[in-house]
């Protein structure tokens, strides 16, 4: 597993961009020059994050998010994994 994060992850499973692998070592978030903790899926290439909208739930009970553009700054929380 590389030390660079992917350009684009999300946390919903059903979500081809998912890697469970990835978000049990953890991800940090940056965007706009704040860390957030409450992002749902970002893209950094095409400089956007998916955010959630208060407790709102569409209806396959995932939570309703709106797409914001800007600058995207992504971290791995936790060191690799040592073979």
């Amino acid at each position: 597993m590389s030390d660079t994060p992917p350009d684009r992850l999300c946390v919903n499973p059903r979500s081809p961009f998912y890697d469970d692998a990835l978000l049990e070592r953890g991800i940090g978030v940056r965007f706009n020059g704040v860390e957030r903790h409450n992002v749902e899926e970002y893209c950094v290439s095409e400089g956007w994050v998916r955010l959630p909208v208060g407790k709102s739930l569409d209806r396959h009970g995932n939570a309703m998010t709106m797409k914001a553009k800007g600058t995207v700054e992504v971290w791995f929380l936790d060191a690799p994994p040592t073979a």
